[in-house]
């Protein structure tokens, strides 16, 4: 009797198998999705930290021909200022050899700002000299190429005036500066877009 009431229930589950979850089935789809998504729909380089967190402008010509910057400006206001990949030092054999801070009235390397207040902060004109870039030919001067505080200089080029050869638009910025916000409203106009610079330079 008991293998019969087996037999039968046996049978019953074999008519009416437990019905599939669909919200389960499209939940676990979604998330399999998040997870691993389309290679196809990935990016053929991943972005870089200066991509994600600033915004590139250019200043091509700055004061003389092919004297060539670059303002990266993050969110909160700040601008990295360096060299753009056009810049006519590096056109010159051998490339960058010296980096000099001690420009104009100071040194801006000796300028050293503390505090939430940035205490010691100089405050300088877009056409300020920032540093004096030298090759075996000559020597060029890098500029503010916008009004404001100078916060910090780069002062690894001191030593290693070989980064601005490398990796001028990372580890070779020159300075950081603080503009206020009407006097980068001001500015702003006036700068290249990445694609804009890559289009006048045939980059």
């Amino acid at each position: 009797m008991t293998t019969q009431i087996a037999e039968e229930e046996s049978q019953l589950v074999k008519q009416n198998p437990t019905p599939v979850n669909s919200n389960e089935d499209e939940s676990e789809k979604q998330l399999h999705e998040l997870l691993l998504p389309n290679v196809d729909d990935l990016p053929i380089k991943p972005t870089s930290a200066i991509e994600f967190n600033f915004v590139t402008y250019f200043a091509p010509d700055f004061m003389k021909p092919e004297h060539d910057q670059y303002i990266y400006r993050h969110a909160n206001g700040l601008c990295v200022i360096g060299m753009a990949a056009g810049h006519v030092a590096f056109k010159d054999e051998g490339g960058v050899t010296s980096v000099d801070f001690n420009v104009g009235k100071s040194n801006r390397s000796e300028i050293k700002v503390t505090g939430k207040r940035k205490r010691n902060a100089q405050h300088f004109e877009s056409n300020t000299a920032l540093c004096k870039v030298c090759t075996n030919n000559t020597f060029y001067i890098v500029r503010c190429c916008i009004k404001g505080s100078l916060l910090e200089v780069n002062e690894r080029l001191i030593k290693q005036p070989e980064l601005l050869n490398s990796a001028a638009d990372r580890e070779g910025y020159v300075a950081i500066i603080m503009p206020r916000p009407s006097d980068w409203l001001k500015a702003k106009d006036s700068f290249m877009t990445f694609d804009e610079y890559k289009k006048l330079r045939r980059l």
